[in-house]
């Protein structure tokens, strides 16, 4: 485990959220969407991806990678945006172990410099929650402090999102890192008391991550990196740019 981060191996964001499957894939491509409408040659890329299907060529296909690949213009590789990815759609130090394959520290942060060196802003999106078991001494916590990256949070708005959203915030500042922001998303579109429950989260968050959040994304109907960008703060990335 990694006591202290490293400096920031490149310029960007470590994008992490509350829990699995609560929007950080189309967070992820709405800020590289908007990003890039700032002037910034983004490149999105999920480090570690786990669940693939075939697609109508016959190609094994992530989909959070394909919803990230389509939302760049740099013209990365399916790769480039993916440099890990396993078939079974579970926990990647269990898909590693059912492919019998290795999750090599060294060779993924060297595929995710070589893929920031195409950009000028990257934004490094993890799996599942904040510290999810990559291997038998590494997570993805340790991953983000190897990168040394500001990090975002995305909240899932669902029930106990504030509790989730406070130990996450917690566990972020405990390892060294800088929280630069946060992104609601509507993760269950019945929940109750939406506008008290962002209150709550505002009240504790912003004043860590130094400013307000950066944006609340409802539920929709086509949650296309464009229309999940036109709920994005833009003054607000901007000041996180500069920060």
């Amino acid at each position: 485990m990694s006591a202290t981060p490293s400096q920031g191996l490149f310029n960007g964001f470590f994008i992490t959220g509350t829990d699995t499957e609560i929007g950080k894939t189309c967070i992820t491509a709405g800020l590289t969407h908007a990003f890039q409408q700032l002037g910034r040659r983004v490149a999105p890329i999920k480090s570690l991806a786990a669940g693939q299907a075939l697609d109508a060529q016959g190609h094994w296909v992530n989909e959070d990678v394909a919803q990230l690949h389509a939302a760049q213009t740099l013209g990365l590789t399916l790769d480039e945006v993916g440099p890990l990815q396993f078939r079974e759609p579970c926990a990647p130090h269990i898909a590693a172990r059912l492919e019998g394959r290795s999750i090599d520290r060294e060779a993924l942060l060297a595929a995710l410099q070589a893929t920031a060196a195409k950009a000028d802003l990257t934004l490094v999106e993890g799996v599942g929650g904040f510290r999810v078991p990559l291997t038998d001494t590494w997570d993805t916590a340790d991953l983000a402090v190897d990168l040394g990256l500001p990090v975002v949070l995305v909240v899932g708005l669902r029930l106990g999102c504030i509790n989730h959203a406070l130990l996450t915030a917690e566990a972020i500042l405990a390892r060294g890192l800088r929280l630069a922001g946060w992104v609601a998303n509507t993760a269950d579109p019945h929940q109750p008391h939406v506008a008290d429950n962002l209150s709550a989260l505002s009240a504790r968050l912003d004043p860590i991550a130094g400013g307000p959040c950066w944006g609340h994304v409802p539920r929709l109907t086509d949650p296309s990196p464009a229309a999940v960008a036109a709920h994005l703060q833009q003054p607000r990335l901007l000041n996180a740019l500069k920060a």
